[in-house]
């Protein structure tokens, strides 16, 4: 019977020399390596345990490195008894037995000072002995709801990464209780080698329930200390939680203002079994500027810039100021301009609440009307967990249209309101996740401007199977409420057709036909359905296979309306940030649309 002991995440089987040992080497020179042979061997192991065992090895490493010299492979065979080891533990072997000969001679015999000069042959051998099952997997005690690893229990492959998974789904549980300081008070592991078991039995020490004292900021940042108190919003006084930290945590980062942000909890605990907090923080440099582009068939191309500060005024304000073109070389009107600009200050109020204006002046030229169009805004947007973001505002909207009819003004106060929850894993190529963004936006118009409200909503869900296919789907619709089509301002209306509605169907290719004068316009309703199979290919590609479809009605809830389709297959490269994005579609089903279109840009599609 073989008594082992657990010091931490270090597992280290008692034994002689040639089982576990390690020495520090330090030699003052060596030659080359030349041509040292590595053999490894592990008779009875499955491909599995070969991979672990040689992954977990120095030596294969270090003798596949051509500069490599004899001392560099001399210290890898010490090391690696102690790594394969480990990694036999990992798989449930308690009792191997290793030998690693250099020239013959076994490694952990040679003295650190004997090293050789040269080295021709090494062999590992590894029997890895019989596979240990769990006797006894006793740990506690327990805090309330603590769920353990199915792997630690009586009777399952006795691996030493589910004694650990053990220790810390245990510890973790004291500390979402309240416990900041629960650790492992005692141990005892026991390898029976005639019975080929592991009995287990680890002592827990919760600690007192620690409350929560006060925020050390460290780091020279040039955002003011009240600013950063405030976004952090430490909840100094109260119940320790990991949940709180890692809150605070999140608040700062989400400014932009840091490029790092690092909390530390005191190692000992004040009166009243209060714990300190430190937070260090390093700045993100202040200004940045950025580019983008796309590239459409019938939209044409599109180019952005932006000129982004993130800490003007050395509270963490952020403020953006951002240019587009659109429309270039378009077949669907001439081309578009936006400028905008656009402030958060956040912590205003409360640490999850951020106030933002903004302002955006834009000149569409687009095949049914040319409009100049101006909004102003302000609100404030709460963070309400880390998925879900509400925001509320006020704004003002001044648009003047021409159409083929004539010019028209309209004027109108809105009151935006929007919800958004984001679960997906990666925003710019999810996997797995669901996206949800809904909007109401009463306004109330002035002159002949019509009073209503728009409501919208975008609904996107993900599952991969597997490792290389994902399933992507997407709902998108709107409504306007209360203002009749032609006293409705034109940029609140609804088309379908072109990259972000219906690939394959040329740009805000279906509207609303038959109006007086011949006039074709957006519609008061619209409903759109997107899917997507997104297939892994080898390395960085993928292809895609995607279908849409958009209607657009005349009415709030439809009415006199038309649907139109579109599919296509997409090429997909990824660039570790987000794909750069092919898609190449074709009209499937309604009137609106000939022949193919194409569509560049970065990110998925949705």
């Amino acid at each position: 019977m073989v008594e082992a002991g657990v010091t931490g995440r270090l597992w280290q089987r008692r034994g002689d020399a040639s089982r576990g040992a390690i020495l520090a080497v330090a030699l003052l020179a060596a030659a080359p390596a030349g041509a040292a042979t590595l053999s490894f061997e592990a008779p009875g192991a499955d491909k599995a345990l070969l991979s672990a065992l040689k992954a977990a090895s120095l030596l294969e490493s270090t003798q596949a490195n051509k500069d490599a010299k004899a001392q560099d492979l001399f210290a890898a065979a010490r090391a690696d008894y102690r790594r394969l080891v480990g990694a036999l533990y990992d798989a449930g072997y308690f009792a191997p037995v290793i030998h690693i000969l250099v020239d013959g001679k076994e490694a952990a015999g040679i003295a650190p000072l004997d090293a050789p000069a040269k080295i021709g042959a090494i062999r590992v051998t590894v029997a890895k002995g019989p596979l240990f099952t769990f006797g006894t997997a006793k740990i506690g005690p327990l805090a309330p709801n603590t769920v353990l690893p199915k792997a630690f229990r009586a009777g399952e492959t006795a691996k030493s990464g589910a004694i650990q998974a053990a220790v810390d789904a245990a510890l973790l549980a004291w500390r979402k209780a309240g416990h900041a300081k629960a650790t492992v008070s005692g141990q005892k592991v026991i390898a029976d080698a005639r019975t080929h078991r592991l009995s287990v039995d680890i002592s827990v020490l919760p600690g007192p329930a620690v409350m929560l004292g006060q925020l050390e900021i460290t780091g020279a940042s040039q955002v003011r200390r009240k600013r950063i108190e405030a976004i952090a919003g430490f909840p100094a006084g109260t119940p320790y939680t990991p949940k709180k930290l890692q809150d605070v945590a999140n608040r700062l980062r989400r400014t932009g203002a840091f490029a790092s942000v690092a909390l530390t909890e005191a190692d000992t605990l004040g009166p009243g079994d209060r714990m300190n907090v430190t937070a260090a923080v390093v700045d993100q440099k202040k200004r940045r500027i950025g580019f983008g582009a796309a590239i459409s068939s019938s939209e044409g191309a599109s180019l952005s810039a932006f000129w982004l500060h993130r800490n003007l005024f050395g509270g963490a304000e952020r403020f953006k100021l951002s240019g587009e073109i659109d429309g270039i070389g378009s077949q669907a009107g001439g081309r578009s301009y936006t400028l905008s600009a656009r402030l958060d200050r956040p912590a205003t109020f409360n640490a999850d609440t951020s106030l933002y204006v903004m302002g955006e002046l834009q000149r569409k030229n687009l095949t049914d009307y040319n409009a100049n169009i101006m909004t102003l805004g302000t609100g404030l947007s709460r963070m309400v967990n880390d998925r879900l973001t509400l925001s509320y505002g006020v704004g003002f909207d001044r648009e003047r249209v021409t159409d083929a009819s004539g010019t028209y003004s309209y004027k109108d106060a809105t009151l935006p309101l929007q919800a958004v929850y984001d679960s997906r894993d990666n925003a710019l190529n999810a996997r797995k996740g669901v996206y949800l963004d809904a909007g109401v936006m009463p306004f109330k118009g002035f002159g002949g401007t019509g009073t209503g409200a728009k409501l919208t909503f975008d609904a996107r869900a993900y599952k991969a199977l597997g490792s290389r296919i994902v399933l992507a789907g997407r709902i998108q619709g709107g409504s306007i409420l209360g203002s009749a089509l032609a006293a409705t301002p034109r940029d609140y209306l609804f088309y379908s057709g072109g990259g972000g509605t219906v690939r394959g169907q040329p740009y805000q290719s279906l509207g609303v036909y038959g109006l007086p004068g011949g006039v074709r316009s957006g519609g008061r309703s619209f409903l759109g359905l997107s899917g997507e199979v997104r297939a892994q290919l080898k390395g960085p590609f993928g292809l895609v296979a995607f279908y849409d479809a958009g209607y657009v009605g005349e009415g709030s809830l439809g009415g006199k309306g038309a649907w139109q389709a579109g599919a296509g297959l997409g090429l997909r490269y990824d660039t570790g940030i987000g794909p750069i994005r092919l898609d190449v579609g074709a009209p499937v089903s309604g009137h609106t649309g000939k022949g193919i279109q194409l569509y560049i840009g970065i990110g998925q599609a949705f």
